[in-house]
């Protein structure tokens, strides 16, 4: 179904000439919540029995272009599979034109207030099974391989409190927050490398999120604080490949793989130039 509708990309979406990597997380719940209304199992139902509405368990995504500021995109969403308590759905953001640019899947579930996963209400598991597309498209890290461990890899984190907006039903950090965390703590990265990103933006444009596949573990809760975490796994002219934990409160509440890519102004891939891989590179041993 389409979930969004001849979208016109303005100012305000965009860091720089394309579009911010997380606004595509922002496509992706505000999908999920028309979604959920259709198949009569909305999240304002949810959040009044105090759940927590289509949490993701498995996300995972690529991104082939950004989208530029006056293009006009669209996102359609089908079921791939569903189970009792569980539905996984396949989304599509292309251009008015038809051109791909991003593909995701994430397996959601919705929590009851006790932590367990709730069973999907009889009509909508049907709804959803009658609507399962054939589909199962290869989406998020090339290599989502374990970090090096024979060689000196580079580490780096940052902290940020979590604070509560006090004007939506839920009690947890959203979804669209944490690749936005996950940036800045790149960009904190730089800056403790004597590195700035405004000297390495210019016709290109690196550090963009180009593909993931995140496990989510627990909630982020507010008043909490959040820790984002990262080991290089390689880092090479063409892709910037992190092992990502975000932690709260002593337990690991999302774990995944993340690449970040080079793009041009047009929002097509290009390759990283070597300053810009400097800092995500171990210093030769002497």
């Amino acid at each position: 179904m389409q979930t969004i509708d001849d979208h016109r990309l303005r100012f305000g979406e965009f860091a720089g000439p394309l579009v911010h990597g997380a606004r595509v997380f922002d496509w992706l719940l505000i999908s999920t919540q028309v979604v959920a209304d259709a198949f009569e199992y909305s999240f304002e139902t949810i959040l009044a029995d105090d759940g927590i509405p289509y949490a993701p368990v498995v996300a995972s995504g690529s991104i082939s272009r950004y989208p530029t500021i006056g293009e006009t995109i669209q996102v359609e969403v089908v079921p791939i599979a569903v189970g009792t308590s569980s539905v996984e759905l396949c989304y599509e953001i292309s251009t008015d034109t038809g051109e791909s640019l991003a593909t995701a899947r994430i397996l959601h579930v919705t929590i009851d207030p006790d932590g367990s996963a709730k069973a999907l209400p009889e009509a909508t598991r049907s709804a959803f099974e009658a609507a399962v597309v054939d589909r199962d498209p290869q989406v998020g890290p090339t290599h989502p391989a374990a970090v090096d461990s024979d060689g000196e890899n580079v580490s780096f984190a940052s902290s940020f409190p979590i604070r509560s907006p006090h004007i939506e039903g839920a009690e947890l950090a959203y979804f669209e927050e944490y690749p936005r965390f996950a940036d800045v703590a790149i960009e904190e990265h730089l800056e403790a490398n004597r590195t700035s990103l405004p000297t390495l933006v210019g016709e290109k444009q690196p550090y963009r999120l180009r593909a993931w596949r995140w496990e989510f573990t627990a909630p982020v809760r507010f008043g909490s604080t959040l820790q984002v975490a990262a080991d290089v796994i390689s880092a090479d002219n063409e892709t910037i490949r992190l092992d990502h934990r975000l932690s709260s409160n002593g337990e690991t509440n999302i774990a995944g793989v993340t690449e970040y890519g080079c793009f041009d102004r047009a929002g097509s891939p290009t390759t990283f130039d070597e300053p810009m891989l400097a800092p995500f590179k171990a210093a030769p041993t002497q």
